[in-house]
């Protein structure tokens, strides 16, 4: 599994890197990860609604440089900034012997295993998809977000966690949608002792292509290449 990393650039961008590794992996080529950091942008998948998860005004993000972008990926709103470690895997599921399901467990379970690695105990919630942290003070924050797409078999969009993200962003909307969900990094969480992004870009592949290619399988259902287009949204 190749890992790219693609350094800094747009979010359109990127998702066009995206769809060209998606014709070559569907093409039979080497199945890979695509490691990026995004200017600031506010993306909404399938499911978002802008009018209703963006607090900022249109004027208070033009000024402030943050795009918005309507993504075909699962999920609903969220912010994509520097300081964050951004993976896209496009891999075929039924090769891996997975559902979209499993695949989801498999890329929180990668985010849980990187953060141990720089000791941050960290969980799944069993009322949305991500990765929590408990905060100081009490209380729960979210600091990986997932939203993907499976077309034709082969995944799209990926992760996203918070190393040393800029959290006021995170006050321009309603992240995931979830009314009064806190956000957090790692910065916030380690303060001096937080890896540098390249180290953190590092473990989170590691972890990422030891989940997908390791472990659990689960086979279910259509997800061969003859899937239809819109089989697998999260």
């Amino acid at each position: 599994m190749q890992i790219v990393d693609l350094g800094t650039m747009r979010y359109c961008d990127a998702w066009a890197a995206q769809e060209r590794a998606h014709e070559e992996v569907l093409a039979g080529g080497e199945e890979r990860i695509l490691l990026v950091e995004h200017p600031p942008v506010i993306t909404f998948g399938r499911r978002g609604r802008i009018e209703a998860n963006v607090i900022a005004r249109e004027e208070q993000l033009a000024r402030m440089g943050v795009e918005v972008v309507h993504s075909d990926r699962g999920g609903d709103v969220t912010f994509h900034g520097p300081g964050q470690v951004v993976a896209y895997p496009i891999v075929r599921l039924a090769e891996h012997r997975l559902s979209v399901g499993c695949y989801v467990r498999k890329l929180e379970l990668a985010m849980i295993a990187a953060l141990a690695e720089f000791g941050i105990s960290a969980r799944k919630d069993d009322a949305g998809i991500g990765v929590w942290v408990d905060v100081p003070g009490g209380g729960a924050a979210k600091i990986g977000a997932l939203g993907v797409r499976i077309r034709r078999g082969i995944s799209l969009h990926g992760i996203a966690l918070n190393v040393d993200t800029d959290l006021s962003y995170f006050d321009l909307i309603v992240p995931c949608g979830l009314a009064g969900g806190r956000v957090t990094s790692m910065r916030e969480l380690l303060g001096d002792r937080t890896p540098p992004m390249d180290a953190a870009r590092s473990i989170v592949a590691q972890q990422i292509a030891h989940a997908i290619q390791n472990g659990e399988s689960c086979i279910p259902s259509p997800l061969g290449t003859g899937a239809r287009e819109d089989d697998s949204l999260l």
